[in-house]
């Protein structure tokens, strides 16, 4: 095994280059040593200790998704994903690589010595790779608060100069790893902003200055309301009628009346419900994401009040598919997903248990009690041949997976149903696993997919549960399930 050699040391014989920048960057650090830095002799050596294993930008995470915002949150989520990938590749092949020794500290003040110098190699700075990897990683995510963040990471760079523990070279070296970090990242989960949904169909809808006209129903129940709150301060002329779950669609009807456009904040199943309100009056849809996961919303590319009540203003909007079912007498209309099987099954206990235990732990609960019951795969006749199936669901539009992201979709108005089945058979937690871990472009022998416009399915048992946007009823005979291509019109803030 060959010993550590420091590459940054000039080896016998003539490396004009490399003498000229190691000779820059002797200078430019004696250059900063010798400088009087206004106001930073109190300030830099703590916030270089304060970024020691990162607790700093845990903390910065921890602030920016306090905002509750949806694009905060995965700000936050992205910017330590980045740091994580920096710092893991800093300390399994940047320090191993150049055995650069630490910088001698006869230049530099001892009151910004740090109490603790560090051990390690000086190239490349860890410090700047994890600053620059959680700044940009925040950045590519949401541009406003990388513009906040920015500042912090810029002086945590420049507290390892001025401290004396790295070269400037070690520094932009770290920089430039930790920005590569936040792009790798983002090459493997894609942000929003470059999956967004495209701007089309565009549709006429009426602008409504300051939101007069506009009257937005929102579910108190959601525990969201502040966000309606955000909007009704940008649109101070909307009407805001805030009611409980059971009161919602009588609201809905009541505001259709009087309203030029029907606004809505909750969960899957008022978005639901607004939705059917405004085919049948005939109005545009304000959709304020209130729920835990505001599937289409977020699909829309409407992540919070304020982006909302621009399109409201400038009268932005696009029409959007709208899926739909029947069985026996009954129709009913889907933004998000259809399925039969397993699911349903999951949102009736879960809905059981949510109000005596909370909604993530009735998630948790309901899953093992699900896939542990003694039960037999639901039969169904399809295309003239019964087969029995753990799990059967139809997006409205494609849905796709994003990197390694969970699945979302990239256009809702593609005229297409998204059918996916997990066959009957043993083991029903490892079939619907596999099928889950599979993606939605492969193949296994549990699960396949297909995209039509129209499914009919026969040979159900009547009562059989069937899930949509969250809400469930039951199957009576014959099932249908169709579309309704770019019926509905709906605000969003275009590019």
């Amino acid at each position: 095994m060959s010993p550590d050699v420091d590459l940054t040391v000039p080896k016998p014989g003539r490396h004009p280059l490399r003498g000229r920048l190691l000779a820059l960057d002797y200078r430019l650090f004696e250059v900063a040593a010798e400088r009087n830095w206004p106001f930073a002799e109190p300030v830099l050596p703590r916030l270089s200790r304060s970024a020691n294993h990162g607790v700093l930008w845990f903390a910065a995470a921890a602030a920016v998704a306090a905002s509750r915002t949806p694009r905060a949150r995965r700000a936050a989520a992205r910017g330590l994903a980045s740091l994580s990938l920096a710092s893991l590749t800093i300390n399994t092949l940047g320090k191993r690589s150049v055995r650069r020794p630490r910088p001698v500290l006869d230049p530099v003040p001892a009151v910004r010595h740090l109490k603790r110098q560090p051990i390690t190699t000086s190239f490349p700075s860890g410090h700047a790779a994890s600053a620059a990897a959680f700044a940009a990683g925040v950045a590519l995510e949401s541009p406003a608060w990388g513009a906040v963040v920015a500042p912090l990471a810029f002086s945590v760079a420049m507290s390892r100069v001025y401290t004396g523990v790295h070269f400037p070279s070690d520094v932009l070296a770290g920089a430039a790893l930790g920005i590569g970090a936040a792009f790798a990242v983002r090459a493997m989960v894609p942000t929003r902003a470059r999956t967004g949904p495209p701007p089309r169909p565009r549709a006429d809808a009426p602008a409504l200055p300051d939101g007069d006209g506009l009257v937005v129903v929102a579910n108190r129940a959601s525990g969201s309301v502040d966000r309606v709150r955000v909007l009704r301060d940008e649109l101070p002329r909307a009407e805001l009628v805030e009611c409980e779950p059971d009161e919602v669609k009588t609201e809905l009807e009541k505001a259709a009346a009087r309203a030029r456009a029907l606004g809505v904040c909750g969960g899957d199943g008022t978005v639901n419900a607004a939705a059917r309100t405004a085919l049948r009056h005939g109005l545009p849809l304000a959709v304020v994401p209130g729920g835990t996961l505001n599937h289409f919303a977020l699909d829309l590319s409407v992540e919070d009040g304020r982006g909302l009540a621009r399109a409201v203003r400038e009268g932005e909007a696009v029409r959007v598919d709208v899926g739909r079912f029947t069985t026996g007498d009954r129709e009913g209309f889907f933004l998000n997903t259809l399925s039969l099987g397993v699911y349903p099954e999951l949102v009736r206990e879960r809905e059981r248990w949510a109000h005596r235990i909370g909604g993530r732990a009735a998630e948790v609960l309901a899953v093992l009690r699900v896939l542990r019951a003694d039960r037999h795969p639901m039969k169904v006749e399809l295309g003239g041949s019964r087969h029995p199936l753990w799990l059967l669901f139809v997006g409205n539009c494609l849905y796709h997976r994003m990197g390694l992201a969970p699945a979302r979709r990239t256009d809702l108005a593609d005229g297409q149903l998204d059918v996916r089945v997990v066959h009957g058979g043993r083991h029903p937690a490892v079939r619907l696993l596999s099928a889950a871990l599979a993606g939605p472009i492969a193949r296994s022998p549990a699960h396949a997919e297909v995209r039509v416009r129209r499914l009919r399915l026969t040979g159900l048992t009547t009562g059989t549960p069937l899930a949509y946007d969250g809400e469930v009823t039951d199957v009576v005979g014959e099932l249908t399930v169709d579309k309704l291509p770019k019926a509905l019109t709906v605000y969003r803030p275009l590019p």
